[in-house]
């Protein structure tokens, strides 16, 4: 019964007529080259020119280096698969309606100047980076009047069920994956009630994050108990980069009072309930005060990019009282859609700012040269930086990739820190106890480039040290790698080296 159930499955179904469609694309192709000598010529003048504009018009040219060297090893095949996944060539009315949607959504975005100018005169070091986030990036900063971190998923998920049953008005969702369990039963149960009483309850889920753990029908099943819900860029099985772009932002905003966030999603690995890959270590988030209107917007703005039903998210807008001042919060959010890289360029910030210490927690580590040198360079000038990731990987061939980038960062002086209980999903940079960004954001080409992700910005009062201090704590579950252990032969190296050329697809 499971052979006959995974035989005729969604997931079989479209990787299936994906692999059919790539013959087709392959057998023209074919067909071109054998037809006439001058249309393979052609096509790699086409190839040639399409390298040129790569380099001209590329922002992170270590992650565009398999598109050039997969178009010049094989012009014609390279061509034609870099115009299906990396071009960018065929858009949907969705992505058309997403880019609209966040130019429109600015305009909700209010920045207080007098928090941005006290801001800017506790740090002036620092201004330009404030300015960045406020002004470029376009992420108000306010008063932080309620943060608190909890270091691990089953730390906060009592806190998330506790505000959801506080919910009045409304609970919106936006999250990578969902799978049914212990968590995700007992989150439901409280949004089935909410509905009921007539709370506006929103779910939004990524239906590749969530393809093997949801049904193709999941979203009809949650419209059935009067839950609003949406399944993020369906997965179809037309071959284009559009299905490279995925929702893995993790949101939730309750009555405009109260946001969650961090680096978990609603599965019961999260917390620990399910063991895979020993002990999950990760962090959720919870934000009250006047920050929550952005997560806010940023939810709507996606939800009505699907599902246009808001003409004005001011109806959503409370003036919400938190607690007293401890420092400021900005949350920020990264798309795909447009040419700024705000997650790299944040976590930049942070890093060449750092005069003491700046330590980071990442799941996987595929950076590009402007980030290494970055790293080195901090760590030359005396900064004490840190990288902790996963001592069990949840994706070996990834894995693989992460630790071949040890040798370089541990030679220039970085500090390699592996998990040992297990697998750490925490995205976490925090500096000279000033500073700290928690979110989504992997350090990896498609957190950084590919995805719709989220951040929240911290900066000064207790916050930050709660970071710091869950680093600290968990550093000492670690192991640290030494630069003989970093130490690859020379085939491995190889392998590794042209692993890494792939490492954006990844």
């Amino acid at each position: 019964m499971k052979i006959l159930k995974a035989v005729f499955s969604r997931t079989t179904f479209l990787i299936l007529m994906a692999i059919v469609e790539a013959m087709i694309i392959w057998g023209q192709f074919v067909w071109l080259r054998g037809a006439a000598g001058w249309i393979e010529g052609v096509l790699h003048v086409i190839g040639a020119l399409i390298v040129l504009f790569i380099v001209k018009d590329s922002r992170h040219l270590s992650s565009d280096m398999l598109w050039i060297l997969l178009i010049m090893v094989l012009p014609v095949i390279g061509t034609a698969i870099y115009m299906m996944l990396g071009a960018d060539l065929i858009t949907s009315r969705t992505f058309r309606n997403l880019q609209k949607g966040t130019a429109e959504a600015k305009k909700y975005y209010h920045q207080d100047k007098k928090i941005l100018e006290d801001l800017r005169n506790v740090d002036p070091e620092r201004r330009g980076q404030f300015s960045y986030i406020a002004e470029n990036a376009g992420f108000p900063f306010y008063e932080n009047t309620g943060f608190d971190y909890y270091p691990l998923g089953e730390d906060g998920w009592p806190v998330m069920l506790e505000e959801m049953s506080k919910a009045e008005k409304f609970i919106f969702l936006e999250y990578f994956i969902i799978e049914e369990g212990k968590m995700w039963d007992a989150m439901l149960k409280i949004l089935e009630e909410k509905a009921a009483k007539g709370v506006d309850v929103r779910v939004m889920y990524d239906d590749l994050g969530s393809l093997m753990t949801l049904s193709g029908h999941y979203a009809s099943k949650l419209e059935e108990k009067g839950i609003k819900s949406i399944a993020f860029n369906r997965l179809n099985p037309i071959i284009g980069s559009i299905m490279n772009h995925r929702d893995h932002r993790k949101i939730m905003v309750i009555d405009g009072k109260t946001a969650f966030s961090g680096g978990v999603n609603l599965a019961d690995e999260y917390i620990n309930v399910k063991v895979i890959h020993g002990h999950w270590k990760d962090n959720i988030i919870r934000v009250k005060g006047e920050a929550v209107w952005s997560y806010t917007v940023m939810f709507l703005t996606h939800w009505n990019a699907l599902r246009n039903e808001d003409e004005d998210f001011e109806k959503f807008h409370v003036i919400s009282i938190g607690g007293k001042k401890d420092g400021w919060i900005a949350p920020y959010g990264e798309t795909p859609l447009d040419t700024e890289i705000t997650s790299q360029n944040i976590y930049m910030g942070i890093l060449n700012h750092a005069s003491d210490y700046c330590w980071i927690m990442t799941p996987y580590l595929i950076i590009d040269t402007e980030l290494i040198n970055a790293l080195i360079l901090a760590a030359k000038s005396g900064v004490d930086v840190r990288i902790m990731t996963p001592g069990i990987p949840d994706k070996k061939f990834v894995f693989s990739v992460t630790q071949s980038y040890y040798h370089t960062l541990i030679e220039g002086g970085v500090r390699i820190f592996e998990y040992t209980p297990g697998f750490v999903h925490a995205k976490v940079f925090v500096s000279d106890d000033e500073v700290a960004a928690v979110g989504t954001i992997n350090l990896d080409y498609r957190s950084l480039y590919l995805h719709f992700e989220n951040g929240t910005f911290l900066y000064g009062g207790e916050g930050v040290k709660a970071v710091r201090d869950d680093f600290i704590k968990t550093c000492e579950q670690c192991h640290e790698v030494t630069l003989e252990e970093s130490r690859r032969g020379p085939l491995t190296a190889f392998l590794l080296a042209v692993m890494r050329i792939a490492a954006p697809m990844m």
